[in-house]
C-alpha cells in the first residue's frame, strides 16, 4: 500500500470508529469521560499451530478455576488439605459469604472467562492475569474486527483469518441452555452499571447485537425469591442476567449495603435456583494474583496434568520463604497487592531509591499476606503505525472464552492491547493504551453442502418488553430533542435582529428580541437596565453565550448535554443512522468557541444552523425507520408533550403578552414555526393576530400547531399497553379535554386587547392549556414509567 494509502485506511477506520460511537470511558480525563476507541489497523497476526496452544491453555485455566470456584464456594477441601491458604480464601474482600453453597446449574460457575496473556523474549506466553468477575473485551474484540474488514477487506480474505461470529452463537446457546426454567424460551436481561462505566459501550453493544433488554439495578425487582423485569405492561419473570458489574455490588440487601446498583434480593433469588447470572456472584475471587503462586500444583492435583501455559512467576508473600526471596531481590520482582481494590497499584522497586524501597519492604513485612510479587516480564513488542510511520510497542493479548454446554471455547482472536508509548512497560486502556485486531490465521474453508445451524434465539421480546426506565429514557430523549430544537430555532431568529445596524432602522427587531428574552426569563438581572438592554452588542453577547455557555440551563449547549446523556441510556434501542446523527449533533460544538465577538457571532449562527438541520434530520429517520413500538411511541410522546408546552410558551410572549404593534412579535412567532410560507401562501395578507393563532393554535394540519400535536398525542396514547383496562384512562381523558379547549376557543373573543392593552383572556387559556399538559405528563409518568399506578405480575406461561 505504500505510507500515504496505509495512513488514509487508518483515517477511515477513525471515521468508522467516530461514527459508531465505539467509545472506553476513561476516568478523570480533561477532555471528557467518553473518549473514541483507540484502534491500530495494523493486525496482531497469530499462525494456527501456536493458536492451538494458546486455546487449549486458555480452555484448560477457564477449566481448572471454575473447578476451585465450585470447590471455595462449597466443600473447602482445597484449603482443608492445604493446597490453598486460608488467608487467600477468608481475607479476600471478593468472597462473598452470603453466597456460599449456591449451586448455579451444570456446575458452571464461569460461563465467560478471559485471560491476560503476553509474549516473553523467548517466544513462550504466559499468563499475566485472569478475568473472572465480568470478563470484558469480547464486545471491543468483535467492533475491531468488523472496522478491520472494512478497512482492510483484500488482505483479510487473503490471509484466511479465522471469523469471530461462531464464537458468540456458541457462547449464547450455552448461556441460554443455563437457564433454570422454560429452556426452549428464556428470558435474558444484560445488567449493566450504567453509562459510567468504563465498558459501557460494550454493554450496549452486546444487548443489540442479541435483541436483550440492557437494564440497570432499579430495572429488576425479586418477588417471592424470583427475578423480574419493570416493562410496561407489568413484572416479567428473568431467567438469565448477563450481569456487568462486579458481584459486591449486585444485591445492597446483603452484601455491599451502599451499592445503588444491585437489586436487593438477588442472593436469594439466585440461591433459589429460579435465575442464573453470569458470571455467578462471587466468582472474582479466583482473581487475585496471589493464586497464581499455587495453581501449578492445583491443576496437577485437581486435573492431573501440568499448566499448559504458565502464569508469570509469582510469589505469595504471606509465606516466609517467598517473602524473603523477593525482599532480597526487590529489583527483579514487583509488588503488587494480593486483592486490588481501587487505589492500590502495582509498585516497581527497580525505580525506586533505596529509601522507597525500605518503605516498601516495612509495609510488605507488616501486612505479609497482603501482597504478592512476580517477575518483571519484558513484554515483547508489536509493530504499530503513527504519525512517525511504524514504531514497536509493548503488546498484552485477552484472550477469551466461554461455556459452550460441555466445556469451553475460545474466541478465535481476542483483544490486542498496546502500550501508549514506546518506552511504556504498562499495558492499560485507562493510562491511554491502543488496541488491535486480533488475526489468527488458517480459516477453513466450509463445506456448502452442509446447512449451517440456526443462531440461537432468546425469548420473543414484544413491545411490552420495553422496561419502565428504558421508556422513560425515551419520553426525555423525545422532550430535550424537542426543547433543543425550539431553543435553537428562536436564537437563530433573534440573533440577526441585535446585528448593530441599528442606524438603517433596526430598533425594533431589537425591542422586539428584548421582550422576548424578557418574557422567556431569558435576560440576566444585569441586562434589565434600559440602557444597558439598548446596547445590541450586550444582546448580541447573550444570545451567544446561550449558544455556547455549557452552564445556562436554558441554552443550546446545556441541552445538547442532557440529550447526548440520554442518547447514551438509549443507545441499544437507536437504530445505527439514528445515532450517527445524534454523534454529528455532538460533534457541532467538538471545537471551543471563538473568543473574537464577531467571529463568535458568525459560529454562532452556524452552529444554530446545524442543530437544526441534524434535527430535521433525526425527525427524519424517527418518522421513516423505526418499527412503531412502545418506544418509539413514547419517544414521540415526549416530543409532542414538549412541543406544546413550547408553543404555548411562544404563544403567550409572542401574542398574549405582545406590546402595540404586534407584527414584529408576530413575524418572530412565525419564523420560528417555520410557518412564514404558510401563512403567506395561505392569506396572502400582512400579519394579522388572529390568523396566526387559527394557524398556529387550531389547524391540526400544521406540524407545529397545538392541535396537530394534541390529536398525535391521542393517537400515541392510544397505542400504549393497558388501554383497554379500563374505560377512559386519566391520560386519554385529559387529551380529549385539550382538544376541546383548543376547538372551543373563540378567536375574535380571546384575541381582543382590554382598556389596558393586555390580552387577559388568550393569557389565561394558554395557562390553562398548560396546566393541563402538565398533568398530562405527570399521568404517564406515573402509569407508565414509575410504576406509581397499580402494576400486576405477568404470567410465567
Amino acid at each position: 500500500m505504500g505510507p500515504e494509502e496505509f495512513a488514509r485506511r487508518s483515517q477511515a477506520a477513525e471515521r468508522l470508529i467516530q461514527a459508531n460511537g465505539i467509545t472506553y470511558n476513561v476516568y478523570g480525563d480533561p477532555r471528557g469521560t467518553a473518549r473514541p476507541w483507540p484502534l491500530d489497523v495494523l493486525p496482531l497476526a497469530i499462525d494456527a499451530q501456536e493458536w492451538k496452544h494458546i486455546e487449549s491453555a486458555v480452555i484448560q485455566r477457564a477449566t481448572l478455576l471454575n473447578t476451585i470456584l465450585a470447590d471455595l464456594y462449597g466443600t473447602h477441601r482445597l484449603v482443608r488439605n492445604g493446597f490453598i491458604p486460608p488467608e487467600l480464601l477468608f481475607a479476600n474482600p471478593n468472597f462473598l459469604r452470603p453466597c456460599h453453597d449456591i449451586k448455579p446449574p451444570g456446575g458452571v460457575y464461569l460461563h465467560n472467562y478471559a485471560a491476560d496473556i503476553a509474549r516473553a523474549p523467548n517466544g513462550r506466553w504466559w499468563v499475566l492475569s485472569d478475568r473472572t468477575q465480568a470478563p470484558s473485551g469480547a464486545g471491543y474484540a468483535l467492533e475491531n474486527r468488523l472496522v478491520t474488514a472494512r478497512t482492510l477487506p483484500t488482505v483479510l480474505n487473503r490471509c484466511r483469518v479465522q471469523p469471530l461470529d461462531r464464537f458468540f452463537e456458541v457462547m449464547i446457546e450455552a448461556l441460554l441452555a443455563l437457564a433454570p426454567r422454560r429452556t426452549d424460551n428464556p428470558r435474558v436481561v444484560v445488567l449493566t452499571s450504567g453509562p459510567n462505566s468504563e465498558t459501557y459501550f460494550e454493554h450496549a453493544f452486546f444487548a443489540r447485537q442479541w435483541d436483550f433488554p440492557l437494564v440497570g439495578g432499579d430495572d429488576l425487582t425479586v418477588r417471592d425469591s424470583r427475578v423480574y423485569l419493570k416493562t410496561l405492561a407489568g413484572l416479567n419473570p428473568v431467567d438469565v442476567i448477563l450481569r456487568r458489574l462486579d458481584d459486591d455490588f449486585c444485591d445492597p440487601l446483603v452484601l455491599r449495603g451502599d451499592s445503588l446498583l444491585g437489586v436487593p434480593g438477588l442472593v436469594q433469588a439466585a440461591r433459589a435456583g429460579k435465575v442464573f447470572i453470569a458470571n455467578c456472584l462471587g466468582s472474582g475471587i479466583v482473581e487475585t494474583p496471589a493464586l497464581m503462586a499455587f495453581l501449578p500444583r492445583l491443576c496437577r492435583h485437581i486435573l492431573g496434568e501440568d499448566l499448559h501455559m504458565p502464569s508469570v512467576a509469582t510469589w505469595w508473600l504471606g509465606h516466609d520463604g517467598p517473602r524473603e526471596q523477593a525482599l532480597d531481590s526487590l529489583d527483579r520482582v514487583v509488588i503488587k497487592p494480593a486483592f486490588p481494590r481501587f487505589g492500590y497499584k502495582a509498585e516497581f522497586p527497580a525505580k525506586m531509591t533505596e529509601q522507597e524501597r525500605e518503605a516498601l519492604a516495612s509495609r510488605v513485612n507488616a501486612r505479609p499476606a497482603q501482597y504478592v510479587a512476580q517477575e518483571q516480564v519484558d513484554l515483547s513488542t508489536t509493530p504499530v503505525h503513527s504519525h512517525r510511520g511504524l514504531e514497536p510497542r509493548h503488546v498484552v493479548l485477552r484472550v477469551i472464552a466461554a461455556w459452550d454446554g460441555t466445556s469451553y471455547a475460545v474466541m478465535p482472536g481476542g483483544l490486542t492491547r498496546v502500550a501508549t508509548g514506546q518506552k511504556s512497560l504498562v499495558v492499560s486502556m485507562q493510562l491511554g493504551g491502543g488496541s488491535k485486531d486480533t488475526w489468527v490465521m488458517g480459516r477453513v474453508q466450509a463445506d456448502r453442502s452442509t446447512p449451517r445451524p440456526p443462531a440461537p434465539q432468546a425469548s420473543h421480546v414484544s413491545s411490552t418488553e420495553l422496561s419502565s426506565r428504558m421508556a422513560d429514557n425515551l419520553f426525555w430523549l423525545g422532550r430535550y430533542a424537542e426543547r433543543l430544537e425550539a431553543t435553537a430555532r428562536l436564537t437563530r431568529v433573534l440573533l440577526p435582529g441585535v446585528s448593530g445596524e441599528s442606524e438603517q432602522g433596526r430598533y425594533a427587531p431589537v425591542d422586539t428580541v428584548l421582550h422576548f428574552l424578557r418574557g422567556l426569563d431569558l435576560l440576566p438581572a444585569e441586562h434589565r437596565h434600559a440602557a444597558m438592554a439598548k446596547q445590541w452588542w450586550n444582546v448580541q453577547r447573550l444570545l451567544a453565550d446561550l449558544v455556547f455557555d455549557p452552564a445556562k440551563s436554558s441554552g443550546v449547549r446545556w441541552n445538547m448535554t442532557q440529550l447526548r446523556r440520554l442518547s447514551w441510556e438509549v443507545k441499544e434501542r437507536l437504530s445505527q443512522d439514528t445515532w450517527r446523527v445524534l454523534q454529528q449533533l455532538e460533534g457541532i460544538f467538538a471545537e471551543p468557541p471563538p473568543q473574537n465577538h464577531d467571529r463568535r457571532y458568525v459560529a454562532a449562527l452556524a452552529a444554530l444552523d446545524d442543530i437544526v438541520i441534524m434535527l430535521s434530520a433525526f425527525a427524519g429517520l424517527l418518522a421513516e425507520n423505526p418499527t412503531r413500538g412502545y418506544g418509539w411511541r413514547f419517544l414521540g410522546i415526549g416530543r409532542r408533550l414538549e412541543r406544546a408546552l413550547q408553543m404555548l410558551e411562544l404563544l403567550r410572549v409572542g401574542v398574549a403578552l405582545a406590546p402595540m404593534p404586534d407584527d414584529p412579535c408576530l413575524e418572530v412567532l412565525l419564523q420560528v414555526a417555520d410557518s412564514s410560507t404558510t401563512y403567506r401562501s395561505r392569506y396572502l395578507a400582512a400579519i394579522r393576530t388572529r390568523y396566526v393563532l387559527e394557524l398556529l393554535l387550531l389547524d391540526d394540519s400544521n406540524p407545529r400547531s397545538l392541535a396537530f400535536q394534541f390529536a398525535a398525542l391521542l393517537e400515541g396514547i392510544r397505542g400504549l399497553p393497558g388501554g383497554a383496562d379500563t374505560p377512559a384512562p386519566l391520560e386519554y381523558t385529559l387529551v380529549k379535554r385539550l382538544q376541546t379547549l383548543v376547538l372551543d376557543a373563540n378567536l375574535d373573543e380571546i384575541k381582543r386587547r382590554d382598556a389596558l392593552g393586555k390580552r387577559l383572556a388568550l393569557e389565561a387559556h394558554l395557562q390553562t392549556l398548560r396546566n393541563v399538559v402538565t398533568d398530562l405528563s405527570d399521568a404517564l409518568t406515573s402509569r407508565y414509567l414509575s410504576h406509581s399506578a397499580p402494576s400486576r405480575l405477568r404470567s410465567s406461561v
